[in-house]
């Protein structure tokens, strides 16, 4: 097993709770039904719960195209809903992955920490071969 890939991503929350339900943006089609669920369940604000979750989407992109240095970008732009952030009944998170990009990771287990501090919420995610 080896790590082939590391990806940081920090978002401003006012930012994104700005955008996050404003129609045509980016976010309209990104999160998955069980993620709005989820930030719609949470005692805090669920752009908050969100931001997060955007983050871990960025960051697992990042350690994706990290781990391809020098090499051809292979995914469409369109794979952020394939990346889905779930959590056990004690809250951890883990990153569940469909489409292209499971295909693309399919012997790859990514790891994943989401925080969230005062205005900004942060996600690193690291690739480590199953190899």
């Amino acid at each position: 097993m080896a790590i082939v890939g590391v990806g940081i991503d920090v978002v401003s929350i006012p930012a994104f709770a700005e955008q996050v339900d404003q129609p045509g943006t980016v976010f309209a089609e990104t999160f998955t039904p069980g993620e709005r669920r989820d930030a719609a369940d949470k005692s805090s604000v669920a752009a908050r719960h969100l931001a997060a979750r955007w983050a871990a989407k960025e960051a697992v992109i990042k350690a994706w195209s990290g781990s391809r240095f020098a090499k051809r970008p292979i995914l469409p732009n369109d794979v952020y809903r394939d990346i889905e952030v779930v959590t056990d009944m004690w809250g951890r998170p883990k990153v569940r992955l469909t489409g292209a990009i499971a295909e693309h990771l399919e012997r790859v287990i990514v790891h994943v920490s989401l925080t969230h501090d005062g205005d900004t919420a942060a996600a690193v995610a690291i690739l480590e071969t199953t190899d």
